[in-house]
């Protein structure tokens, strides 16, 4: 079965795979690189994947995404187009977070699973280009300082 190619930005946080889609101008690269810096700010490891299409597929029961060869390592800046950064080739996905319009949201999210590619994995809702919401939120979710 060949690998699918969706619409997404992914990183990694240690060894937790972020997993983030969105229509375009949701804010997911947005999203990726704040929270890339502020790991990173922390001494946590914290890589790109892929940024706007990614490559997923099942393996083992598990998420597995990589960016396409033409655009590893790169990121699509706003106004300047694509720029290299630090990556990683690929990750397995433990938490898949959809930015959405902010009336679209349930306050309150408790163990929402999504299904992804046949994967079963983690999921929460998030207001599209509101990075002060979201950043807290992935945090929480993943049970990364300050939240434990």
């Amino acid at each position: 079965m060949r690998p699918e190619n969706v619409h997404a930005t992914a990183l990694l946080i240690g060894e937790r795979g972020i997993f983030i889609t969105g229509s375009s101008g949701s804010g997911k690269t947005t999203l990726a690189l704040t929270l890339i810096g502020h790991c990173m700010r922390r001494g946590l490891f914290s890589r790109l994947v892929g940024d706007d299409q990614l490559f997923v597929e099942a393996h083992a029961g598990r998420l597995v995404c990589r960016a396409p060869a033409t655009i590893e390592g790169l990121a699509e800046v706003p106004g300047l187009g694509p720029r290299p950064l630090p990556f990683e080739p690929a990750c397995v996905v433990d938490l898949h977070v959809r930015l959405l319009p902010a009336a679209e949201i349930a306050r309150f999210q408790e163990d929402v699973r999504d299904d992804l590619a046949g994967c079963t994995v983690a999921c929460i809702d998030l207001g599209e280009r509101n990075v002060a919401v979201a950043l807290p939120a992935v945090m929480a979710r993943l049970s990364i300082a300050p939240f434990l």
